[in-house]
């Protein structure tokens, strides 16, 4: 089952000694105007090129714009064998209402 993650979890984990690895799956054009950072941009669409540069070792949360898109690149690296992902639930989006209200919302 894939583990999902709020924002507020995401923004203490991203503080942590050990934080995991944040993968934004979204567009350039929608990492060029919002992102979270520390993250890395990988576009959902090119998962199959950049899934074999990632450790399976580490830990992954995936975020997009509202969690749709993200669901799927965790999907996806779970049946890859990536055994320690999740989706972050309500994106960009809910990290601009909740955590950050700097980062624009489109």
């Amino acid at each position: 089952m894939l583990k999902q993650v709020s924002v507020k979890e995401l923004a203490e984990r991203l503080q942590a000694e050990n934080p995991p690895i944040l993968i934004d799956v979204r567009e350039d054009d929608e990492y060029a105007f919002a992102r979270v950072d520390p993250s890395e941009h990988k576009p959902l669409g090119d998962i199959f090129s950049w899934a074999d540069e990632l450790d399976k070792d580490k830990e992954y949360m995936m975020l997009c714009h509202s969690g749709n898109r993200s669901m799927q690149a965790a999907m996806l690296l779970q049946q890859m064998g990536f055994a320690n992902v999740s989706n972050v639930t309500g994106g960009i989006d809910a990290w601009s209402v909740h955590i950050d209200p700097s980062v624009p919302r489109y």
